[in-house]
């Protein structure tokens, strides 16, 4: 089954795949699917933004006879595919759980991971190890192809390390500590099956 998710992050995508395709989806992003929208976070919750954007992409979606994928030369049945979306953040105790909900905008709009892990790095310079706990968080919405709706949260705790390690991943990864490795350090193979994303699928898999 064609699985859209509401998505054209290439690093969240790619995890998606990983996982879920060896589970007989085809997962493709928004923008594969021929869904050009945007849609506008402005839910008080990581359950409520996740909901918000997977609503609207099926919504689209099924208003629709077809997609097409990007480049228009195939269609697929708009009743045999399902929606995916997650809103997914870093929450630091010692910030009162920021970036949060805003994690992907933190320090401002247009920095890259780069330059927004420095910015939490700087926030956190007078803090020290036992007080620098914190947990990347994910909410999955799906909606399967009848239009019932899956709502799962998952989370994985570590801590904000003193500087960035590791060339793997993608966000926050490089300033994650699990255990002794930041999650730009750990293997792929260990992270889905660690990874706040991990959790929720696993949960998301059982309810399904």
């Amino acid at each position: 089954m064609k699985l859209i998710i509401a998505s054209n992050n290439k690093g969240k995508i790619s995890e998606y795949k990983r996982i879920l395709e060896p589970l007989g989806y085809e997962v493709v992003s928004q923008r594969d699917a021929g869904i050009n929208l945007e849609v506008e976070e402005n839910g008080k919750t990581f359950e409520e933004n996740s909901a918000l954007k997977a609503r609207a992409i099926y919504a689209f979606a099924k208003s629709a006879n077809s997609f097409c994928n990007a480049n228009d030369t195939q269609s697929a049945n708009i009743s045999n595919f399902a929606t995916l979306a997650d809103d997914s953040g870093l929450e630091v105790n010692a910030l009162n759980n920021a970036p949060g909900i805003y994690s992907a905008r933190y320090g401002g709009e247009g920095l890259n991971d780069t330059e927004r892990c420095n910015h939490l790095l700087e926030n956190l310079k007078s803090i020290p190890k036992n007080e620098r706990g914190a947990r990347f968080v994910c909410t999955i919405h799906f909606i399967k192809e009848d239009g019932q709706e899956i709502s799962v949260r998952g989370e994985c705790e570590g801590l904000i390390g003193f500087e960035k390690l590791g060339e793997n991943g993608f966000g926050y990864d490089p300033v994650f500590m699990y255990g002794d490795k930041s999650f730009a350090q750990i293997g792929a193979d260990i992270k889905n099956k660690v990874s706040h994303r991990a959790e929720a699928l696993r949960k998301l898999m059982s309810e399904l």
